[in-house]
């Protein structure tokens, strides 16, 4: 008996596609006895096109997915007339060749057990490129496409029998598809072909695809009444839902609930995977589809329709994708998203150990170690704004949630994002967490040549300016001052820049490089946050100038944006938002310097040393001249840039230069913090780093241009440069400088031999100032630690009550009164009063409040050590007064939600693909040798 065919074209907002469709319908070698046109819910043309072609043969039905459009065709078909009726279902997308429906008969023809026959869906630009050609399951029941945009070398065509067929194009036996209640009602578009091709196999039948049947395929089954393509994302996330749902109405009885339970463990686990594999924009759908699955009400029914055919389940193992075939497939998928990067742009740089970068950082080793040589061999160092950190690691990761901050009289709030920065490099010497910053500085000049030296590579292929560039950045007058200073987050900000610069400009190709320059620009707004201005503006910068990646470059300030979220909303409600500026840390007093000399890099009144130089010399004159003479040749090279090739690359740096310059100003006219009765702003010189950077930048872009030339100008710049900030290395050398080794005690070794036995006991520490007044602060246990400091304390808008008290005390104490003091010693268990050394109108405050303690009776006098005791404190714990209200019970998620924020920017960061670049390795400074490949992490 003849076969006889049923075509059935399911069209929604087919109207490109469909004059194609029809015109290739009728051209069939061997046409279908009858064709039944089904719009589903057109909001075009395509009505019209479908009644232009076969008036009387049109069905229009309200909007559904392509199966239920083949439904409400069949209806409208001729009734069957035996068992050999067929059904070729087909979209507006799919235009089969002239042979394509005989060439499907010809294969059911003479296999009567063939329920199912599918062809050859190829690209309608090269028809040698196959879309799918047959299906199959993994081991754990993922859709596996047996070809998927390969080339078709006839490859397959020896192996007709395959688990399954996509539903587009599917030639199907009619008595099959009742007899099975057609599509999966849960399959709207991904797996619906081979969801019924399962099912035929275990109801005995066979699955074939015919070798030479091809139809073009203009738009995947997931795109089904689009008329653009879905993004990515929106295709897996319906495949992941396709396999969801056949998981659960595949499974057996007993294991249902299981697969039930496991949905959003499985999806957070997946969604792990999805950032190690830099595919971020998976995991919302990942997140989605499970919660979906979950309350899936067409499981029942496609349970209901498995019951019966479940014990051939093992019939199917031939047929599903073996593990070694998987690898084999996905490896060989690999090998071609790897072809298609060797075709992007190579990025040239010069070697390490060939370029002069293994060079350099053995010279800024040599030079920090005779700089730094006081510090070596020292466990802690301090001075400056540098404290000690607390000996207990898990103490110092404890002060990152929002809790009591010392340096206050019940002060309950959030940590600064420093203290993040804090925990990290404690625990890089856990058994020392203080040891971490001796480290720092002794490896701050190499560490800071190296980034340099890295970054400029990626604008230089030769390898003089690399160089020149490093050492420039390791003299940078900010950096040497902060060194000098002992101000740690001027230290890490100026060290992190270099790496945030090249981060950024990766982050435009690269989810981990995006994940990478998040972390660093968190980092770095954690230690200077008055840098954040202008490093979002350079961001929105870049992100408008790549609109294709603004997703990857407006996502770099997440991260940060999470750790500064609970201290923002606390300064807000405090009336302080310009508290968020404040440097954290120690709070240091520091002298502005007038604009010229912020304009040579210099963050703060003779800082540079020339001034004490010149006028020990009899010179006073040279302070100014000298730093300026010498910094002329820096920066008359950085203005080269702008008349030189490739000006293009100086503008940007000169805008970085130009912003960091213009923060600097701003710092210095700032007032957000306090220091005792000193007013303070954020300090100079992490805006002068920033500026500092932009020149280094442009100098890099002029000695790339100059070519041979670029030798001697580098030699001239860097010799310059060097005498520039002689004075600045020579103070450390000398000891002058007010970073120095020491050791972890604070206050006196009487008052942390007590903190032993009572850790809540407090300290008056009465700071004499300039102006007169005394500055007081209660210290608990042995001193304060750099991981207890909070910009809470210093950027107070308004005298709180309890610090009212506690000024009401000191005043008191540090005058001859009738004050009673003990109440409130008592209260805030205060046991020492200290009173540290002072100099000048500050030493004559202090001595009058030594002679007003003297003279009290409460207190007794501890030798010379400027410490009085109050040895009437009752024994017991602190009080609530004391250590601060207790937090709310939600403040336990903030870091929870800080950590999950960045836990994700780590695993994005992690690389997990190759790229190639091109390094130089021989050849003179200024040759341009060829090229030699060398491969580097780059995911």
């Amino acid at each position: 008996m003849q076969p006889r065919v049923t075509a059935i074209l399911v069209v929604r907002n087919g109207e490109q596609w469909l004059p194609d469709t029809l015109a290739a319908l009728a051209a069939q070698s061997r046409r279908p006895d009858d064709v039944v046109l089904v719009d589903v819910g057109s909001t075009d043309q395509s009505v019209a096109l479908l009644t232009a072609a076969a008036p009387n043969r049109v069905v229009a039905t309200s909007a559904g997915s392509f199966g239920d459009g083949v439904e409400r065709g069949l209806r409208a078909a001729a009734p069957a007339q035996g068992s050999d009726d067929w059904l070729w279902l087909l979209s507006a997308t799919t235009q089969p060749h002239p042979d394509a429906l005989q060439k499907l008969l010809a294969a059911v023809e003479v296999a009567p057990s063939v329920a199912i026959a599918g062809p050859k869906l190829v690209d309608p630009e090269d028809p040698a490129i196959v879309y799918s050609y047959g299906e199959s399951l993994s081991s754990t029941g993922s859709t596996v496409r047996l070809m998927d945009g390969e080339l078709d070398q006839a490859q397959h065509d020896s192996e007709s029998d395959v688990l399954g067929v996509a539903s587009f194009g599917m030639l199907v036996r009619r008595q099959m598809w009742e007899k099975l209640g057609g599509f999966d009602e849960g399959l709207p578009t991904a797996d619906a072909g081979l969801d019924l091709s399962i099912r035929a196999r275990l109801a005995g039948a066979r699955v074939v695809r015919v070798p030479g049947a091809r139809v073009t395929l203009s738009a995947r089954i997931e795109d089904f009444g689009r008329r653009k393509a879905n993004p990515d994302r929106v295709v897996a996330r319906a495949r992941r839902a396709a396999h969801l749902h056949r998981r659960l109405a595949y499974a057996a009885s007993g294991a249902v609930v299981l697969h039930w339970v496991l949905l959003v463990p499985l999806a957070l686990l997946r969604s792990i995977g999805h950032l190690l594999g830099k595919r971020p924009g998976l995991i919302g759908g990942e997140i989605a589809t499970a919660f979906t699955a979950a309350f899936d009400s067409t499981v029942p029914a496609a349970r209901r329709q498995l019951r019966g055919l479940r014990s051939n389940w093992a019939a199917l193992a031939p047929l599903r994708i073996t593990g070694d075939e998987l690898r084999e497939k996905r490896a060989a998928t690999r090998e071609l998203g790897r072809a298609d990067r060797e075709n992007e742009p190579e990025l040239v740089r010069a070697s390490f150990l060939g370029g002069g970068g293994a060079w350099i950082i053995a010279l800024a080793t040599l030079v920090s170690v005779v700089v730094f040589w006081r510090l070596i061999g020292s466990s802690v160092i301090g001075g400056g704004a540098l404290l000690p950190l607390s000996n207990d690691l898990g103490a110092i990761w404890a002060q990152l949630a929002i809790s009591a901050r010392d340096g206050a009289v019940d002060l309950v709030g959030p940590a600064d994002p420093f203290l993040a920065v804090v925990a990290v490099l404690a625990s890089l010497t856990a058994w020392a967490p203080s040891l971490s910053f001796v480290l720092l500085w002794l490896l701050a000049l190499p560490l800071a040549a190296l980034g340099a030296w890295w970054c400029a590579t990626r604008f230089s292929e030769r390898r003089w300016p690399p160089i020149v560039a490093a050492l420039l950045w390791m003299l940078a007058p900010p950096l040497l001052t902060a060194l000098g200073d002992a101000r740690p987050t001027a230290v890490l900000a100026h060290l992190l820049l270099p790496w945030l610069v090249l981060a950024g400009i990766e982050s435009v190709k690269s989810w981990s490089a995006a994940a990478t320059a998040s972390l660093l620009f968190a980092a770095t707004v954690a230690c200077a946050p008055v840098l954040a201005p202008a490093l979002v503006v350079m961001l929105v910068v870049w992100a408008a100038t790549h609109p294709r990646a603004i997703v990857r470059v407006v996502g770099i300030v997440i991260p940060a944006a999470a750790l500064f979220a609970p201290l923002a909303v606390e300064q807000l409600l405090r009336g302080s938002p310009l508290g968020l500026l404040a440097d954290p840390g120690v709070t240091t007093a520091f002298t502005v310097p007038p604009g010229w000399q912020l304009m040579l890099g210099h963050p703060a009144l003779d800082t540079d040393g020339w001034q004490s130089f010149a006028s020990s010399a009899g010179l006073p004159a040279a302070g100014a001249l000298a730093p300026i003479i010498l910094s002329a040749p820096l920066a008359v090279l950085a203005l080269m840039a702008l008349f030189l090739p490739g000006s293009r690359r100086a503008v940007p740096s000169l805008a970085v230069a130009a912003m960091g310059l213009a923060t600097a100003v701003a710092s210095a006219h700032l007032i957000v913090a306090a220091d005792g009765a000193t007013g303070l702003g954020p300090w100079p010189g992490l805006g002068l780093s920033l500026f500092w950077l932009g020149l280094v930048g442009a100098v890099t872009v002029t000695l790339e241009a100059l070519g041979r030339a670029a030798l001697l100008a580098g030699a001239v710049v860097l010799v310059t440069a060097a005498l520039a900030v002689g004075p600045l290395l020579a103070g450390p050398v000398l000891g002058t400088s007010l970073v120095r080794a020491g050791n972890a005690e604070q206050l006196p070794a009487l008052v942390a031999a007590q903190a032993d036995v009572d850790p809540q006991i407090g300290t008056l520490v009465l700071t004499a100032q300039p102006d007169g007044s005394l500055a007081a602060t209660i210290e608990r246990g042995g001193g304060s630690t750099l991981d207890e400091t909070s910009t809470l304390v210093s950027t107070r808008p308004s005298v709180r009550s309890d610090d009212a008290q506690v000024a009401e005390l000191a005043g008191n104490l540090a005058s001859r009164s009738g004050f009673d003091p003990t109440p409130t010693l008592q209260k805030l268990r205060i046991g020492f009063v200290y009173l540290p050394a002072a100099e000048g109108a500050a030493g004559a405050v202090r001595q009058r409040a030594a002679e007003a303690l003297d003279a009290s009776p409460v207190f007794s006098a501890i030798g010379s050590t400027a410490l009085w005791r109050y040895g009437d404190l009752k024994a017991g714990g602190a009080s609530v007064d004391v250590v601060g209200s207790a937090p709310p019970a939600w403040a336990a998620l903030v870091p929870l939600g800080q950590a999950v924020i960045v836990g994700i920017a780590v695993l994005l960061a992690i690389p997990t693909q190759r790229r190639r670049r091109s390094v130089r390795t021989t050849g003179p400074l200024d040759d341009d040798p060829a090229d030699t490949f060398a491969e580097d992490d780059n995911g």
